[in-house]
């Protein structure tokens, strides 16, 4: 069993006193079509400063939780799981360059087309977060020195990524380090799927041992920072990784894991045809309430597909659910779910309406807390029932809505709920179509 050494817990109480350096989804986009070897290697060099900081955060996070919730064995696991990816990342070998070498990583890249690339836009502040409510930096960071340490001033100006020159002949050395970087990245992805499930394991151990109902305030605040971040650490290592691939195969609209023409109807058809799958497979229906989808054919936007298709997944299934239980499992015909999709000039926005029975509006508050779940049972969580985010039960965690919202708020939308107790509900998915807004990070 890995176990962190004094030495490297040191180092990572050093990364932990950096702040996050927030990214934009358009930031992300403008790597152009194909990266070259020198453009990869540039990004492989944020990232190889950018997620240390990151990891340690959330090691320190972990090891500073209150009443004795850092002592949960589930905890302590996941926190040697970011330590372990954290030593793994600092200690990769960093290919030898010379002088000419460095000089042209440096140079301003060109386009496609010939023509010098353009500065890379500015992150703005997202709108969905309030100020000071996260730590984030959206321009500056500290950057690596040849020690395996970041300065003592971070060194302002330093932004995700800006392309390097794609018209020469880059050293073999710079593939092979590409290489070896995104393998790395592939182990410590593989390595944190289940982080999620066993986190919530480690609070039903505190929740047994402490003898608690609910979570405080505390931990609530401490799940929602600790969930953002790895919906960030996930997305730029899920987006290295593709890019990486891509030099070799290249999608159409696709950048990395980013669809530049995201086609909002199709991912809506798909989760409504999978949530309705699900809440037939659970309640033994023969037909599940039915879903009327109310969407222009060619709406797309610069997007997440994975992440689109898990909100929409959990809000949907949360509201047949409701349907279900409100007019009973045995009735032949339920009242229809309304999918409406708006477009504006800042946002997409999607509402759910169901004929649930609502929420009574005291009740509000707690459909965002974790582990808040109106199942009377909660299914016992094994930390290897789900090996990724976007297969989930019916019900029964109470993670589906607070983490959907994690998902809108990261790239500057939002998750809203209104509801009529007696009637039904509204949920409201504001999705940033400006692209512009940086991550929310601590």
């Amino acid at each position: 069993m890995w176990k962190p050494s004094e030495r490297l817990m040191e180092t990572i109480r050093h990364y932990a006193s950096f702040p996050a350096t927030g990214v934009s989804l358009r930031q992300m986009v403008q790597f152009g079509d194909r990266p070259s070897t020198g453009t990869l290697f540039r990004a492989s060099q944020f990232l190889s400063e950018e997620l240390p900081i990151r990891l340690a955060h959330r090691v320190q996070d972990l090891g500073e939780l209150p009443d004795g919730l850092s002592e949960m064995p589930s905890i302590k696991k996941v926190q040697d799981w970011y330590a372990q990816s954290f030593e793994e990342i600092i200690t990769l070998p960093r290919p030898s360059l010379t002088q000419e070498v460095r000089n042209r990583l440096l140079r301003p890249g060109r386009m496609n087309g010939g023509s010098p690339s353009k500065i890379l836009s500015e992150a703005t502040q997202n709108p969905s977060i309030r100020e000071g409510q996260y730590r984030s930096s959206t321009t500056a960071n500290g950057t690596i020195n040849g020690n395996g340490k970041p300065p003592a001033v971070a060194a302002a100006g330093r932004r995700y990524f800006v392309p390097a020159d794609g018209n020469v002949d880059w050293p073999p050395e710079l593939n092979d380090y590409n290489q070896r970087f995104s393998r790395t990245l592939q182990q410590i992805k593989r390595r944190h799927d289940s982080v999620v499930t066993t986190v919530a394991q480690g609070i039903l151990e505190w929740k047994r041992e402490r003898q608690r109902m609910q979570i405080d305030s505390t931990i609530q605040s401490f799940l929602d920072r600790f969930y953002m971040s790895r919906i960030g650490i996930r997305m730029l290592i899920g987006q290295h990784i593709a890019l990486t691939e891509q030099t070799h195969v290249k999608h159409p609209n696709y950048v990395g894991i980013i669809c530049t023409k995201t086609n909002v109807r199709d991912i809506a058809l798909e989760a409504i045809e999978n949530a309705r799958f699900v809440c037939e497979d659970y309640y033994g229906l023969f037909e599940a309430p039915k879903v009327q989808l109310v969407c222009k054919d060619d709406l797309n936007f610069m997007y997440v597909p994975g992440h689109l298709s898990h909100m929409l997944f959990e809000t949907l299934k949360n509201s047949l659910r409701a349907v279900v239980e409100q007019h009973g499992a045995d009735r032949d015909q339920f009242p229809v779910t309304k999918v409406i999709v708006a477009e504006g000039k800042e946002d997409i926005t999607i509402k759910i309406t169901d004929e649930g029975g609502g929420i009574p509006r005291s009740a509000i508050p707690l459909v965002w807390t974790y582990m808040y779940t109106t199942v009377e049972q909660t299914p016992s969580l094994d930390p290897d029932f789900d090996k990724s985010d976007f297969k989930a039960p019916m019900a029964g965690f109470g993670y589906g809505l607070p983490i959907s919202r994690l998902y809108a708020r990261y790239f500057g939308g939002d998750l809203k709920l209104i509801s009529m107790e007696g009637y039904g509900t509204d949920v409201y998915l504001h999705l940033n179509r400006l692209s512009s807004s940086s991550e929310p990070l601590q």
